[in-house]
């Protein structure tokens, strides 16, 4: 039988393709490019993206939050200005809401990672004790592992900072082991990514169904509000509360600015805490400098020197 007609206009939307290859050849990473391209097929298949008035309706009146409505936003300007298309009122980003951050105890994330099976476990072994991205945690190459160092040197994502990662003798043995046993070559990527599914992705789908999994079988909804990027929350946290170096954090979370530290960064008191200043310090120019300014040693971890001075 012949398809039912109906009287709904055909929209027929410049292609999307050319947006997406400007912005290529602009240096934008495909882990940026690939959800802008899902962001501009959602715009396709609902308005008239030739009518910027409809499109931006059509954002203003999706339920979500402002932050996600600036990022529709941002996806669509690329696209008028790549077809030169001139709205003819002025696109405003909206004030976005601020979010507070709850951290994650030591004991909870370890509860997740006891509970979570084989390799999703090691994902987020290294993710607690890294705080690298997801996106990170699966781009990880044998060759960027160091396992006499017991370093990792992640490739960065979201135009940040190289950097190396100390981790433990009981993470990097783990690593060695998993590495042994799927006969892994400098090349190969840690983690498998499933077909189709970009870096990160497949790692916090899995994430989020043995979380809720977790939460369910003990009884503790507390659980289902940790999200995977809160591993990496509570690795700034948690070393700026032990160092007290915000320089020192924002290197080691792959930062640019010292800015985007002061997001991730909690202030956590401590029960009968003593005010000080501390540093941290790797070679002797550091260490004598540290000593010069009344800096007292206090201990060493990871190949750092952990220096002290009261306020």
């Amino acid at each position: 039988m012949p398809s039912k007609k109906t009287n709904l206009p055909i929209k027929h939307n410049p292609p999307i393709f050319p947006v997406l290859l400007s912005l290529k050849q602009k240096g934008l990473k495909d882990t940026t490019i690939i959800p802008y391209s899902e962001t501009l097929k959602h715009l396709d298949r609902n308005t008239d993206m030739t009518n910027p008035e409809e499109v931006i309706s059509f954002i203003m009146n999706k339920k979500v939050k402002n932050s996600a409505k600036n990022k529709y936003k941002t996806v669509y300007l690329h696209f008028l200005n790549y077809y030169r298309i001139e709205p003819n009122f002025s696109i405003k980003h909206l004030k976005e809401e601020d979010q507070a951050i709850r951290i994650p105890t030591t004991e909870e994330l370890n509860i997740l990672i006891n509970s979570a099976r084989y390799p999703l476990s090691l994902k987020l072994r290294i993710s607690k004790e890294t705080g690298m991205r997801p996106t990170e945690v699966m781009k990880l190459k044998i060759k960027d592992i160091d396992l006499s160092r017991k370093t990792l040197r992640p490739e960065t994502a979201k135009y940040g900072l190289s950097r190396i990662l100390k981790i433990s003798t009981e993470l990097t043995n783990l690593i060695n082991n998993h590495i042994i046993k799927n006969k892994l070559n400098p090349d190969d990527y840690l983690f498998i990514t499933e077909p189709k599914k970009r870096f990160g992705r497949s790692y916090s789908e899995a994430y989020i169904i043995s979380r809720n999994r977790t939460a369910k079988k003990l009884g503790k909804p507390i659980l289902k509000t940790i999200r995977l990027y809160d591993f990496r929350h509570y690795f700034a946290t948690m070393l700026y509360a032990r160092t007290r170096d915000i320089l020192f954090v924002k290197q080691q979370m792959g930062h640019k600015h010292i800015e985007q530290t002061m997001r991730y960064t909690q202030y956590i008191q401590f029960e009968n805490e003593e005010n000080y200043f501390c540093k941290t310090a790797t070679d002797p120019k550091q260490i004598s400098e540290l000593i010069e300014h009344g800096f007292e040693y206090v201990t060493e971890q990871d190949g750092l020197k952990f220096f002290r001075k009261r306020k």
